[in-house]
C-alpha cells in the first residue's frame, strides 16, 4: 500500500481508526497500535479533558474564585468598621431591611417605628432608611456581603474557605457561583416574606447554607460519603433553631432550599443538552424567585 500522504512510499501499516494506510512519518502511536495525523487532531477535538462530571470546566486554581469572595466580605467588613461599625450608615444601606424604616439622625440605633417616608421627612430628627420594598433592590444581594461583628465574618469566611473550593473542584466556576448568588438570593426571598418587615438582616450565611444543600445533593448524586456533610447541616440548623441566638432562620432555610434545588439541577440534568437543562433550571428557579420579590414588595409597598 502507498501512504495516504505520500504516494511514493510504501506501507504495510494502516491507521486503527480510519484505515488509510500511513507511512512511518505519518503513524502516531496509540493506545493500541497507530493513527494517522488528521483521526490523532479529530481525537483531541472531540476529547473534552477539562470537563468535569456534571459539564462544568475543571479550573487550575479552585480557590480563587473563593478568595475573591472572602476577600469582599473581609472589603465591606473594613469599611463597615471605619464608618461607625454597629452604628455605621453604611452597614444600614447594604444589609436587608424588607421595609424602610424612619431613623433617629442623633441617637444611635433609635428610630421611629410608625413614621412612613412622608412623616420622616416631616420629623426634624428623622432620617429615612431605605428597604427593599421602597426601592432599595440592592440590599437583596449586597446583605450577602455585608458582616459587623468580627465572630460572624470569621465563622462564614472559615466555612466558605473549606466549602467553596471543593464545590467548585465539582461544578467548575459558573455553576458553583450560579449555586452561591441563587442561594444568596433565595436567602433574602425569605426574609422579605417571613421575617419582621421592619428588622435588619445580614450576612452571608444563606450563601453558605446554599453550598451544603449543593454539596449534599452532588455527593450523594456521586455515590460518596455523606455522613460528615448531615453532621454538620444538622448541627448548623439546630444552632439555627437554638432559642435566643438571633440567627436569622428564615435567610438560612431560603438558602438552604436553594442549594438543594440548585444543586439537583445540575446534578441529575441528563448528559444530552446537559448545559441547556442547566441553564434553563437555574433561570427557572431565578424566575420563580422574582415573583416572588414583586408580589411581596407590593404587598410591603
Amino acid at each position: 500500500m502507498a501512504c495516504y500522504r505520500h504516494p511514493d512510499r510504501a506501507t504495510y501499516i494502516a491507521c486503527q481508526r480510519c484505515g488509510r494506510p500511513i507511512c512511518g512519518d505519518c503513524m502516531i502511536s496509540a493506545s493500541v497500535g497507530f493513527q494517522c495525523p488528521e483521526c490523532v487532531r479529530e481525537g483531541a477535538r472531540s476529547t473534552r479533558q477539562n470537563e468535569l462530571p456534571y459539564g462544568g470546566e475543571r479550573t487550575r486554581n479552585p480557590y480563587l474564585t473563593t478568595f475573591v469572595l472572602i476577600g469582599l466580605n473581609v472589603a465591606v467588613w473594613v469599611a463597615i468598621l471605619l464608618t461607625g461599625g454597629n452604628s455605621s450608615r453604611l452597614a444600614d444601606l447594604l444589609a436587608l431591611t424588607p421595609a424602610g424604616r424612619c431613623l433617629s439622625a442623633s441617637q444611635q440605633n433609635q428610630w421611629y417605628p410608625q413614621a412612613g417616608q412622608a412623616v420622616c421627612r416631616s420629623i426634624a430628627d428623622g432620617s429615612w432608611q431605605p428597604g427593599a420594598a421602597d426601592g432599595a433592590l440592592w440590599q437583596l444581594l449586597t446583605t450577602a456581603f455585608t458582616h459587623v461583628e468580627i465572630l460572624h465574618i470569621g465563622a462564614n469566611m472559615l466555612s466558605l474557605y473549606f466549602l467553596g473550593p471543593l464545590l467548585e473542584r465539582m461544578l467548575g466556576r459558573t455553576r458553583f457561583l450560579a449555586v452561591y448568588f441563587l442561594s444568596a438570593l433565595a436567602g433574602s426571598v425569605a426574609v422579605m416574606w417571613f421575617s419582621d418587615p421592619l428588622a435588619t438582616t445580614l450576612g452571608a450565611s444563606g450563601a453558605i447554607f446554599g453550598l451544603i444543600g449543593a454539596l449534599v445533593v452532588v455527593a450523594r448524586k456521586s455515590g460518596g460519603d455523606i455522613r460528615n456533610l448531615m453532621f454538620w447541616l444538622l448541627l448548623n440548623l439546630a444552632i439555627t433553631f437554638y432559642p435566643g441566638t438571633g440567627i436569622s432562620w428564615q435567610g438560612h432555610m431560603g438558602g438552604l432550599v436553594a442549594g438543594l434545588v440548585s444543586g439537583a439541577v445540575i446534578a441529575f440534568a441528563p448528559r444530552q443538552n446537559r448545559a441547556q437543562t442547566q441553564l434553563l433550571g437555574l433561570v427557572a428557579m431565578l424566575a420563580v424567585m422574582c415573583a416572588l420579590l414583586a408580589v411581596r414588595i407590593l404587598q410591603l409597598a
